[in-house]
């Protein structure tokens, strides 16, 4: 079965942490990814929907508010959104699929959800100083891991408040007997485990990146698409729910990325929210396999099917 993404297995030797909390790896990964993407600081945190909830708790943004979010986005987001006390609204905007967006722009600086791209000096290139950008390390993720995130910034009291809310309030030192409680925080901290296995693939990522770009150029070209993604490659159908199954059929996992919320009652509070494109697309877009292990024949395989079935 050829699968919609490809995870790598790992076997860590956890004695060689001298701490499987807080051992320095974590400390080395933030270091290295807030270098990476143009950084002054960034936060590791044990998932990127923890890192939305975060944001939207800190202390300057306790007055709930109304946060406007595309109607086509994961789930999560909204669930997190929702947990940290604001309510969501949705616009009809279907083209962040597979790229950063802004999540949400307050007063003085913006929220940047970049959870599906990862790109070097990114945050320079898409930011100001005061922004908030996050990215995630769930396994599908473009730079993946054992689930987990990093929360990105050049403001250091936003970094600082951070670092001590993920680890339950406490100000950092060595030795848990020495750190002081600020505030009551949170247990978002990522592990040394976590942070392991994102550095492991962090080795590999710029390759897994220049794969991932020639399956893109190969997919635009036999489709007639212009897609940039190198997470996500989406393509219109009659029926997705019915060329998903064909595929199946055919040994190929595809996806759908994703709902539709706005009718969702869960979310929408009885509200009515104009988003027909939304609508369109969740019945007809389908993502295609965004797989580096893929070989030559997979790929053509892959390109035959999705032919045979549009």
């Amino acid at each position: 079965m050829i699968q919609l993404f490809h995870i790598n297995n790992h076997t860590i030797d956890t004695s060689e942490f001298s701490n499987l909390l807080h051992d320095e790896i974590v400390i080395e990964y933030e270091k290295e990814i807030a270098n990476y993407v143009g950084a002054k600081y960034a936060c590791a945190i044990n998932s990127a929907t923890n890192a939305i909830f975060l944001i939207f708790k800190m202390e300057e943004f306790l007055n709930p508010r109304k946060i406007t979010i595309p109607s086509i986005i994961p789930p999560v987001v909204a669930n997190a959104i929702i947990t940290s006390g604001n309510k969501v609204r949705f616009n009809d905007d279907v083209d962040w699929v597979g790229d950063s967006y802004i999540l949400h722009k307050f007063r003085k600086f913006k929220v940047i959800d970049s959870a599906q791209k990862l790109e070097p000096q990114q945050f320079r290139k898409e930011c100001e100083p005061d922004d908030i950008m996050f990215f995630s390390h769930y396994p599908t993720k473009p730079l993946g891991g054992a689930d987990g995130g990093v929360i990105v910034t050049d403001d250091y009291n936003k970094y600082k408040w951070m670092k001590e809310a993920v680890l339950n309030g406490t100000t950092f030192a060595e030795n848990n007997w020495e750190r002081g409680i600020s505030f009551p925080g949170y247990k978002f901290y990522m592990n040394s485990m976590q942070a392991k296995i994102v550095m492991n693939n962090f080795k590999s990522f710029n390759q897994k990146m220049k794969v991932l770009g020639k399956l893109v150029n190969i997919y635009n070209k036999e489709f007639g698409y212009e897609n940039k993604s190198k997470h996500l490659y989406t393509i219109e159908v009659l029926d997705n729910e019915k060329f998903i199954q064909n595929m199946k059929d055919a040994g190929i996992i595809c996806g759908i990325h994703y709902p539709a919320l706005h009718k969702n009652p869960i979310y929408n509070n009885g509200l009515q929210f104009n988003c027909p494109k939304s609508e369109k697309l969740e019945k007809r877009t389908v993502s295609l396999p965004m797989n580096e292990s893929l070989s030559f024949l997979e790929t053509e395989y892959i390109v035959d099917k999705v032919k045979e079935n549009l």
